[in-house]
């Protein structure tokens, strides 16, 4: 892998870092965000007042109501934001969305 970088340009070396640092970004599921976020399933249903299989039943959900998620990444140590982008309007922030 040394070698490899070694041989790229410093912008080619730049794109690959910056696009590296694109997919830390982007967490795909609430199962790998809890793992990025260093939780177990049973912390979770802990701080969430659920038991275990519940978490993994929402881990699993592909269409879930905001206010799970905002359960959710709270109990995970985190916070939700909720990022809207419009043509011409820029990005928008919603708040009181999902409480």
């Amino acid at each position: 892998m040394k070698q490899i970088k070694a041989a790229m340009t410093p912008e080619d070396r730049a794109k690959v870092e910056a696009r590296t640092a694109e997919l830390i970004a982007e967490v795909e599921g609430l199962k790998a965000f809890r793992v990025l976020a260093e939780r177990s399933q049973e912390q979770i249903a802990e701080s969430l007042g659920i038991k275990q299989p519940s978490v993994h039943k929402i881990e699993k959900q592909t269409d879930l109501y905001l206010s799970t998620l905002r359960r959710f990444v709270e109990a995970a140590g985190g916070s939700l934001e909720l990022r809207v982008e419009l043509p011409g309007k820029g990005v928008l922030h919603l708040t009181g969305v999902g409480v």
